[in-house]
């Protein structure tokens, strides 16, 4: 008699467990008299009768179905094994942690800018994270139609409306295009916000949406490291200079030909041209002479001085002692 009970009886459990599935159904005709439930670490339980949830089971286990699962069903409390009767429930398992998804733009998005008259392309890359959190709306709404869901079924979904919300986001409040990783935390706080209303009807939350860099194409990056260089440095003349140096000590004009003594003669001419200016600019600043110092000019020198009696020679201290005769 033991046997053929044991027949009778079988073992629910997520048999096709992988950390990239977000639930699993356990599909069987019925319940059956002596089975056991059992649910490991990371794992939920969720008893669905007739479209309704009957339990949830958290604490991970090994439970008698008769007498430690039943008495805490809603509607089926009651519910007593007869000899060949079992009894017909859903139960779906589902992975409770937090998944992590990296995400990356396929193309380029075209951002609207005035610099640009056909959009400045950037491509962008970063992770989102995201858990179920309604039981009741991913029954209604996926696992009534499916077996299993998967973390790719949620990635597809979520790339396919990504450019239109970094599009969004980025154009919005006159950002800098040039420099959109100082905005990016706004940036990804907003997207992620809407994510998560895209998908709450999935019963799912999005608990984290990060944009790690915004890649622009090379040529875009090179008009920025040399704006950037131009800034930094002060002046057009002043950069070409620093260039024609850097050109001649890397290497790249080298010396003894006729390159080497243009360079060498463009860059003493930009030399001189800078000094000749620095130096009209400091004349220029110089303060004039005060008028209310005498001028000597104008006024008459004595023949003798006045101190030792020497014969002057019209300068303006004495040769003899030195006084002063202006």
């Amino acid at each position: 008699m033991g046997f053929f009970r044991n027949q009778l009886s079988n073992v629910i459990e997520w048999n096709e467990f992988r950390d990239d599935m977000i639930f699993w159904k356990w599909n069987n005709t019925e319940i059956k008299k002596g089975s056991r439930l059992i649910i490991r670490p990371g794992q939920d339980a969720v008893f669905f009768h007739n479209g309704k949830i009957e339990g949830i089971f958290t604490d991970e286990g090994d439970y008698n179905i008769e007498s430690e699962i039943i008495p805490f069903l809603s509607t089926l409390k009651g519910f007593k094994f007869g000899f060949n009767s079992g009894m017909r429930v859903e139960i779906m398992f589902v992975n409770t942690k937090e998944f992590t998804v990296k995400w990356g733009t396929k193309n380029a998005i075209h951002i609207p800018t005035p610099q640009l008259p056909g959009g400045l392309p950037i491509r962008a890359n970063g992770t989102f994270q995201f858990k179920v959190n309604d039981y009741i709306t991913l029954m209604d709404k996926i696992a009534g139609v499916k077996n299993s869901y998967l973390v790719e079924d949620v990635k597809i979904r979520i790339t396919a409306i990504l450019d239109q919300l970094l599009m969004k986001w980025i154009t919005k409040e006159g950002k800098d295009m040039f420099n959109l990783q100082a905005n990016a935390f706004d940036i990804a706080k907003g997207i992620g916000e809407d994510l998560d209303m895209e998908i709450m009807d999935s019963g799912l939350t999005i608990t984290g949406f990060n944009i790690m860099s915004f890649n622009y194409p090379k040529e875009i990056r090179e008009m920025i490291t040399k704006t950037a260089s131009h800034g930094m440095i002060g002046d057009m003349s002043r950069y070409q200079q620093v260039s024609m140096t850097d050109g001649i000590s890397s290497g790249k004009i080298k010396g003894g030909g006729a390159a080497s003594d243009m360079a060498g003669i463009m860059m003493g001419m930009g030399m001189a041209k800078e000094m000749m200016k620095n130096m009209n600019e400091t004349q220029s600043q110089t303060p004039p002479s005060s008028s209310n110092e005498p001028s000597m000019e104008g006024k008459k020198r004595p023949n003798f001085c006045p101190n030792c009696g020497t014969k002057t020679s019209g300068g303006n201290f004495c040769s003899n002692c030195g006084q002063r005769l202006g």
